[in-house]
């Protein structure tokens, strides 16, 4: 599966959402970003069902994280169905927002330059999984692609 990114926002930070898809697409990467999404007039159940269906056609997870996140109910939710379906995970951190306690263990992203940096390891990692696969690992492939992702994005970023 070629990489596609989730990405998980507050309806506040849609204009973030929108500049972090708009350049991950123009750096190769596939993106759901609900904003462009007429199916989102669902609620309750319907709505978490259809969003865990966008999901399963996603490879990982990008949270925009801001001081509006810390009201969000659906952000954390969405964090925590990519984390049960070992989807790639990863924050965007703006607008001066400290990064969750529960989010430091993934790697965290502040500037384009470490959007970059994600799309350069996204890359990498899904070659990775790929060619696990291909030479006949393919349960094993998804897992070492998650594990070598996040070890890989945070030595590139600098984290520990």
């Amino acid at each position: 599966m070629p990489v596609k990114v989730f990405i998980s926002h507050k309806k506040e930070d849609a204009e973030q959402a929108s500049a972090i898809s708009a350049h991950l697409i123009a750096n190769g990467l596939t993106v759901y970003l609900d904003v462009i999404d007429a199916q989102l007039g669902k609620s309750g159940p319907d709505l978490a069902d259809y969003i865990r269906s966008q999901m399963d056609k996603c490879t990982q997870l990008l949270a925009v994280i801001s001081p509006q996140t810390q009201a969000s109910w659906w952000v954390p939710w969405e964090i925590g169905v990519a984390t049960e379906k070992e989807r790639f995970l990863a924050s965007f951190v703006s607008g001066g927002a400290a990064v969750p306690e529960y989010l430091v263990k993934w790697p965290y992203l502040r500037t384009r330059a470490d959007l970059d940096i994600y799309v350069r390891e996204s890359k990498r990692a899904e070659l990775l999984v790929e060619d696990r696969i291909q030479k006949g690992y393919r349960t094993a492939a998804r897992a070492q692609g998650f594990r070598s992702f996040h070890t890989s994005l945070k030595a590139s970023l600098g984290q520990p």
